[in-house]
């Protein structure tokens, strides 16, 4: 059915740790150190559960995506999603990867619903624009041939950021 994989995207303004979904993905680095940004947002409210598994898990490689719980957080899991190595930047490649391999390890623990930032725009430095692109062209051909998860939502933390990604939704082709 074409076009069907837009009616399980969401976007919105918003917090993402308070994101109602059952998994919440953290713009992480290969590390698994939740820093600043989104992984400190998630460090802060989840507490130190989520900091104490990472540290168990990782480091990861570039563009993998592990699974902790959500600690305090409203989310069961968060998806780690290793857009970069600490102190790095993100490009293209481990965006992709790292927004493909989020989704994979959700329909691995069968979540039905999971709440995206936009990674790597923070700190990885990668532009707004592109980053919607890049995310929603992975996120489309996912739900194209995947059941699971069955809703995704883009949190952006503001005006400018949901902009991007609602007109990078439009402009995207079935």
């Amino acid at each position: 059915m074409s076009g069907e994989w837009r009616t399980r995207i969401v976007t919105r303004q918003g917090d993402l740790t308070e994101s109602d979904c059952e998994a919440v993905v953290n713009a992480a680095n290969t590390d698994l150190k939740l820093g600043a940004g989104v992984a400190g947002a998630i460090r802060r409210k989840g507490g130190p559960r989520i900091q104490a598994e990472c540290d168990r898990i990782g480091p990861i490689a570039l563009g993998e995506a592990a699974v902790t719980t959500g600690g305090n957080l409203k989310a069961r899991y968060v998806i780690h999603a290793a857009g970069m190595h600490l102190g790095g930047g993100v490009d293209e490649r481990s965006l992709r990867d790292c927004t493909r391999n989020s989704l994979r390890r959700a329909r691995e623990k069968g979540i039905k619903s999971v709440a995206f930032p936009a990674i790597g725009t923070g700190i990885g430095g990668f532009p707004m624009s592109r980053c919607a692109q890049v995310m929603l062209e992975e996120i489309r051909d996912w739900l194209k041939r995947e059941s699971l998860p069955q809703r995704v939502e883009i949190v952006l933390f503001d005006q400018p950021a949901l902009s991007a990604f609602e007109q990078a939704l439009r402009e995207l082709s079935d």
